[in-house]
């Protein structure tokens, strides 16, 4: 196997690793509810307190793998990740069940919050863009896995046996991490605090990055919302799908597979900044299909929504590593990352209280006010100043 070939494959099964476990309690979110006798925001909590203690633990993390090296941190976190998932379900109590979520949150972090940075130094620049794309690929993958496993195991063996069996599936793909990736570059010697410092300042100065941030924050703050409240819609009246069937809707990262893969090749046609716009709209314009209840557009809907969302997340990140200056490439990915799941939380658990207090149809209004801001900021901040256009126009 070539050395190109196992980063992109550890990286892989690393995503879908993380992804499967970080996501495995959405499919049976009713059933937590119905157990603890919570309110959609309530059972919310189970994916909101993950990605939100991923969101607080990722720069320290990628701070940290500047001085340690990405490799170590990676690794780590695909097995202490493990760990907790296979705790997770010995858990006796809600609140216990919480705090066992935001340790694995934690542990999950160092992995989307380094990955980039990995991809970036053992690739260069000219290849980062298609690893990045397998890498997303890779991590819906998980997701999908994550979530069919979690619904179609909670019928026969309950909450607790499908996230066991979503562990498992996590400990293989953590193994083959583990034997497959290559060492990357050796830590900078000069790495101190100040040097960190000064690399997130370098992250938050460039419009062109802060308009990613606000990509990530946005628009996966829109997916996780209609994902959380997706398991209720479905199985609620007037669709009243059993879970099994209601978890079918994951099949929709399918597609986010393919057009996450397929965006660098997007990228070249039109541009980084109308791919990114226009997955940003195609993405409203499918949450916006499933508005009637009617069950094929509501699959249709999830469908759009999901292969345009990974199309958008994948030319984001893509594009935030490529502008990464060499000394804050990590804290790049880290502020990316970490905007990226401040979204899944806080966005995940205010979308699944709107859905319970006000509907679906008002869930698909706030959604859609998001995802038309990360394409304003994208618009604002991806914009050629006039001096530069006309120099390049001249040239």
């Amino acid at each position: 196997m070539t050395s190109t070939r196992r980063v992109k494959t550890a990286v892989a099964a690393a995503g879908i690793s993380s992804f499967a476990l970080l996501y495995a309690p959405q499919p049976v979110l009713p059933q937590l509810a119905a157990q603890y006798h919570l309110d959609p925001g309530g059972a919310a909590l189970a994916v909101s307190v993950a990605t939100g203690a991923l969101a607080i633990a990722v720069l320290p993390i990628a701070a940290l793998s500047e001085v340690i090296g990405r490799r170590p941190v990676i690794l780590t976190s695909v097995l202490a990740s493990v760990v907790f998932g296979l705790l997770l379900p010995l858990m006796p109590t809600y609140p216990a069940l919480l705090v066992l979520r935001a340790l694995q949150g934690i542990a999950i972090a160092g992995f989307p919050g380094v990955a980039a940075a990995y991809l970036a130094e053992r690739l260069g620049r000219a290849g980062v863009a298609a690893a990045v794309g397998a890498m997303i690929a890779g991590n819906t993958v998980g997701g999908m896995l994550g979530r069919l496993s979690s619904g179609f195991s909670a019928g026969p063996l309950g909450w607790r046996g499908a996230l066991f069996v979503v562990a498992g599936v996590g400990a293989v793909c953590s193994a083959i991490t583990v034997v497959t990736l290559p060492p990357g570059t050796r830590p900078r010697g000069d790495a101190q605090l100040r040097a960190v410092a000064k690399g997130l300042v370098t992250a938050l100065s460039k419009p062109v990055l802060l308009a990613q941030y606000a990509v990530a924050l946005l628009a996966m703050g829109s997916f996780v919302a209609l994902y959380n409240a997706a398991g209720f819609r479905l199985t609620g009246d007037p669709l009243n799908l059993s879970p099994a069937i209601a978890s079918l809707v994951f099949l929709a990262y399918a597609t986010g597979s393919v057009s996450s893969a397929a965006a660098g090749r997007l990228v070249a046609r039109v541009g980084r900044r109308r791919a990114l716009i226009g997955a940003l709209l195609l993405t409203a314009a499918g949450a916006a299909l499933t508005l009637p209840d009617s069950l094929p557009l509501v699959i249709a809907g999830f469908l759009v929504l999901t292969c345009a969302f990974f199309a958008a997340h994948a030319v984001a990140n893509g594009w935030a590593a490529a502008d990464a200056p060499e000394n804050a490439r990590g804290q790049v990915g880290g502020m990316y990352t970490a905007t990226y799941y401040l979204g899944s939380s806080v966005g995940g658990a205010a979308g699944a209280w709107v859905y319970g207090h006000a509907g679906w149809p008002w869930l698909i209004a706030v959604v859609a006010m998001w995802l038309l801001l990360a394409a304003a900021a994208v618009g604002v901040g991806t914009r050629v100043p006039v001096q530069r256009r006309e120099l390049v126009n001249a040239g």
